[in-house]
């Protein structure tokens, strides 16, 4: 399945954010959005997934364009930088609404085995953000928009949330942003760059030093 966003402009009180740009992901691939703070790289995705409304935008799947929310027609997942999941109800609950199993969870995390009755709110910052991240990628979905999912993980669990996003990319279409320009360039298939709100295709990431993000 194929995901293209294009003609997207979005401005904010008179002032012009995002404008020509394009996105493409697909079943198969891990696409990553590279750009400083502040460039629009969560508006892009809160633009994909629909609850973020544009001057303009073209949403085309399998190239044919649609008009509708993605979320209304597509199973598509959006893993947002703050909290979004009910804080009072038990993990053994969440993870049933979800379809996802918590052996699957424990079997890479053992530690949190205690943790089957506990509520979010019971856990720390960056528990509750694995807990997150990993409904978001284990849960049905045809397109899964991670933003920043890296942030609060210690960098054994980054390692460990990669390998799981080579797995689900065999069955999904991912788009992930991230600060962490070496993890993300590490796993992605397809990688744009956001600056002067316009996107660009890069092709080597040595591209990304001529550009001024990255030094040696």
């Amino acid at each position: 399945m194929i995901f293209e966003l294009d003609n997207v402009e979005l401005s904010y009180k008179d002032k012009q954010i995002l404008y020509g740009i394009y996105l493409k992901a697909e079943t198969g691939k891990i696409t990553g959005i590279l750009g400083s703070n502040g460039c629009g790289k969560t508006s892009l995705l809160k633009i994909f997934f629909g609850n973020l409304a544009c001057t303009n935008k073209l949403i085309r799947i399998d190239k044919k364009a649609t008009l509708k929310k993605l979320y209304s027609i597509k199973k598509v997942k959006l893993l947002s930088q703050t909290d979004f999941l009910p804080n009072t109800i038990k993990l053994s609950k969440l993870f049933r609404i979800y379809g996802v199993s918590w052996q699957s969870i424990v079997e890479k995390f053992p530690s949190f085995k205690k943790y089957h009755n506990y509520t979010l709110a019971q856990l720390s910052g960056g528990e509750r953000r694995l807990i997150a991240i990993w409904l978001s990628i284990k849960s049905e979905g045809d397109l899964v928009l991670l933003d920043e999912p890296f942030t609060h993980l210690t960098p054994l669990y980054i390692e460990i949330i990669k390998k799981e996003l080579l797995l689900e990319k065999e069955n999904k279409a991912i788009i992930i942003t991230d600060h962490l320009y070496n993890d993300l360039i590490e796993i992605t298939d397809t990688l744009y760059f956001i600056k002067d709100g316009c996107s660009r295709f890069i092709e080597d990431s040595s591209e990304l030093q001529q550009l001024g993000y990255i030094s040696l």
